[in-house]
């Protein structure tokens, strides 16, 4: 049997992992600028991490949630009191997409509608719902399209506006990320996320953020809305919960009335999963990480704003979006291949995405800055050499 061929991959076999750097099967070492797309928060093999999971192995790594398991409430109380949302409850799935599909069906279990509001250059996930509320028809197949979801532009008020006195006695719910990823770092701002909770609060809809790559201390805050003082009925999470380990989970406003079979998943909350999930926030406790963010995220900003081909710089913490003057591939392929760094791409050819671990140290840093500066003065170089031929 083969693999099914969907992923484009570059011809480099990683073995082993420590922090921010990666080793391949040659031996050559590579800094981990992206995370594996913004999972790897507190550093690849971080001790605490691997004793948590080692100690659980040897306890119970699986049963279904049919029994009472301590790691689950250890694991909500933590969120709870790092997040500041105590009050919340929480609901364990295995990644964003899942998580995603739950708020959106909670959400029309709480008002019996059916229509769901969501944004251009939108990425919630790939499976049914998450992907009918995903701005890329690429990946939407002809079963996932359906009338119920209503797309509005990214930041435009009036348009927002406009939707809602038509259609918002049905709208269910509106979903949008606290900031766009895949949509090449888009922030919304305060004004429009404002607005969002304004109008959900009069039609009855519920406001779904999906915090699933700009949560968990990505942004410099917790969760990025929190930074805008907005405050969500329904929050998603993933990637970085669990520091490669699968899980993902829905923030629960406590208005929500949970019953017997309301939501229910088979590996959701599983111990090993708990034990991941529960280093991970320790780590970013004793570790300080949302404010390393902060502060490394602002330093990199400052050390590269002046680079040539740089069109822009859109930030928040460790969540980076540089847009250059031209189709990022040829930038990321040499950071890659001449300097061993791993960047990302977006939905935005220009937009060059940086997602580094929260944990990342100022001298892995300023291995990257070296290193853009270099590709970038390079092809100055060689378009004044073209000119000059």
């Amino acid at each position: 049997m083969n693999l099914f061929n969907v992923y484009p991959l570059f011809n480099i076999k990683p073995v082993k992992a420590q922090g921010s750097f990666l080793w391949d099967d040659k031996g050559e070492q590579y800094l981990d600028f992206y995370g594996g797309h913004a999972v790897i928060s507190i550093g690849h093999n971080h001790p605490h991490y691997q004793d948590r999971l080692k100690d659980q192995l040897e306890k119970i790594s699986f049963y279904s949630n049919s029994v009472q398991n301590a790691l689950q409430t250890e694991l909500a109380d933590k969120l709870g009191k790092l997040s500041g949302l105590e009050d919340y409850h929480l609901f364990l799935c295995n990644s964003g997409a899942e998580a995603n599909e739950n708020a959106l069906k909670l959400a029309s279990f709480h008002n019996g509608k059916h229509k769901v509001l969501y944004f251009s250059g939108s990425f919630h996930g790939r499976t049914s719902a998450a992907v009918s509320v995903t701005d890329n028809p690429k990946i939407v197949a002809p079963v996932n399209y359906d009338e119920r979801f209503i797309r509005s532009e990214w930041n435009n008020i009036a348009q927002l506006e406009e939707i809602f006195e038509e259609e918002g006695h049905a709208i269910s719910s509106v979903i949008i990320e606290g900031i766009q990823g895949v949509g090449g770092i888009m922030i919304p701002t305060v004004e429009f996320l404002s607005k969002i909770k304004e109008l959900c609060e009069k039609y009855d809809s519920v406001l779904i953020l999906d915090e699933v790559q700009s949560g968990y201390g990505r942004s410099g805050y917790f969760f990025a809305h929190q930074e805008f003082g907005v405050e969500a009925d329904l929050i998603t999470t993933a990637k970085g919960m669990g520091n490669g380990f699968p899980i993902g989970g829905v923030l629960i406003h406590p208005k929500f009335k949970a019953s017997n079979g309301l939501l229910g998943t088979t590996f959701g909350g599983n111990h090993l999963a708990c034990a991941a999930a529960i280093a991970v926030l320790d780590v970013m406790k004793e570790e300080n990480l949302m404010e390393n963010a902060k502060e490394t995220g602002a330093y990199l900003e400052n050390e590269i704003k002046n680079f040539p081909h740089i069109r822009n710089i859109r930030r928040k913490g460790l969540m980076i979006g540089i847009e250059l003057d031209r189709d990022c591939t040829e930038i990321r392929s040499s950071l890659l291949y001449d300097h061993h760094i791993f960047t990302g791409n977006s939905n935005d050819k220009t937009v060059l995405r940086i997602l580094p671990a929260l944990n990342i140290k100022k001298e892995e840093t300023d291995l990257f800055i070296k290193a853009l500066k270099t590709v970038l003065e390079n092809v100055s170089v060689k378009e004044q050499e073209t000119v000059i031929l």
